[in-house]
């Protein structure tokens, strides 16, 4: 990845980086980043001498057909782990199990605590089941991550991208070794997540948003349905008074 995509992004995009020295040259470390675009998977790797595994949906696996299978080789060759998201609880467990065999080896894990892409450009609220409850079962040091502008290189319903430089800023790794043995408590899980969420806000720059950003896509996604369904519905009003009018004007003539 970093040499087929990773070398092309930095000198097309010419990506800048603060705190590069925070991501230490060795050993299991967690990556919790806001997600702005889907190119966050691709900028951050690129920048960093060591890999960086995230967990993907399992949907980019699963796709059928031949888009489906170039898609599942490609997020397999830069080391995407597959989650089923489906079910109450999947996502946070298929997290954690993901998370801990790669920390469990040395290795840098990268997580999205909002559990996805921001649908407005703002912080929302860091999903505790996952990032919280692997670190606190490894142990392992969590670095806030704050991915700059990235939305902007290609919005959705952009077909090309826009050359202009995205930023990464990457905070200093938090110690929750405090916590050690109680990632089952749920207060404790959301404190833990609460601070890495504070801690990116003061790093991007970004609004926060006290609820889940799936929640808040619903919350678009219905009002563009009501704003188009009142747009149709105008349309009718309108249509059936211009025919009134035409058939008031008509029965006058006669």
């Amino acid at each position: 990845m970093k040499l087929s995509i990773g070398g092309p992004l930095k000198m097309i995009f010419r990506p800048w980086v603060e705190g590069l020295e925070n991501v230490p040259a060795e050993g299991a470390a967690i990556l919790a980043s806001n997600h702005l675009s889907f190119s966050d998977s691709f900028f951050l790797p690129s920048v960093l001498d060591r890999k960086v595994t995230f967990i993907a949906k399992a949907e980019y696996f699963t796709t059928p057909g031949v888009k489906g299978r170039l898609t599942a080789a490609f997020f397999k060759g830069v080391g995407q782990l597959p989650v089923d998201r489906s079910g109450a609880r999947g996502a946070g467990e298929a997290a954690v199990r993901s998370g801990m065999e790669v920390l469990e080896r040395g290795e840098l894990f990268g997580i999205y605590p909002e559990g996805t892409r921001s649908p407005d450009g703002r912080l929302y609220r860091g999903k505790p089941g996952g990032l919280a409850r692997v670190a606190l079962a490894t142990g392992a040091p969590v670095i806030p991550v704050a991915m700059i502008d990235t939305e902007k290189i290609q919005p959705p319903g952009q077909v090309m991208p826009k050359i202009m430089r995205p930023g990464i800023r990457i905070g200093k790794p938090l110690d929750f070794s405090r916590y050690q043995g109680m990632e089952h408590d749920r207060f404790v899980l959301r404190a833990v997540t609460d601070e890495v969420m504070y801690e990116i806000m003061k790093l991007s720059g970004q609004e926060y948003v006290d609820m889940y950003a799936t929640a808040a896509k619903r919350q678009i996604a219905d009002a563009a349905k009501a704003e188009k369904e009142a747009e149709k519905a105008a349309r009718a009003a309108l249509a059936q008074a211009e025919k009134d009018q035409a058939e008031k004007e008509k029965a006058e003539g006669q």
